[in-house]
């Protein structure tokens, strides 16, 4: 049997994503970054960046491909906190979503939505758009109460 021998299995197996929280503090208040979805489902709504990972792609990867995808930012410094994993998080399936924060402190370069994002854009942590996807208003409430501990540059 070769190295990158194909098993198969008889049961279903969940999904693995990786969503990203960046922050920017600026005008004395929090924000967050967040896509528009262009497609289903969702179709729309607001979300943390993200996506699924590629079976060939290492987590780390993923999140910064999918960032750098659906906004245009590069170079962001990420750091992995979290795993939600609770069933009905997304009508495709069961997925289990890394979540990854950084933080941009010095001025924003200009954002550009792609992939299956519409639009990107900095939200008041406080006043956060009404029609949020998936579960993603609870992650970004669990990824904001972490903010102060972070410790990323």
């Amino acid at each position: 049997m070769s190295e990158k021998a194909k098993y198969t299995y008889d049961w279903p197996r969940p999904m693995v994503t990786v969503d990203i929280a960046v922050f920017h503090p600026f005008d004395d208040k929090l924000h967050i970054l967040l896509i528009q979805r262009g497609i289903e489902p969702f179709k729309g709504c607001w979300a943390l960046p993200g996506g699924f990972v590629e079976m060939d792609e290492e987590l780390d990867d993923a999140a910064a491909r999918e960032l750098a995808e659906e906004t245009g930012l590069h170079n962001i410094r990420l750091e992995q906190i979290y795993t939600f994993g609770g069933i009905g998080r997304d009508p495709r399936g069961r997925v289990i979503s890394i979540l990854y924060m950084g933080i941009v402190k010095a001025d924003v370069p200009e954002l550009h939505a792609g992939d299956d994002a519409s639009d990107a854009r900095w939200f008041d942590i406080c006043r956060l758009p009404e029609k949020i996807a998936f579960d993603h208003r609870k992650v970004i409430e669990f990824a904001a109460g972490k903010f102060d501990n972070m410790k990323l540059r």
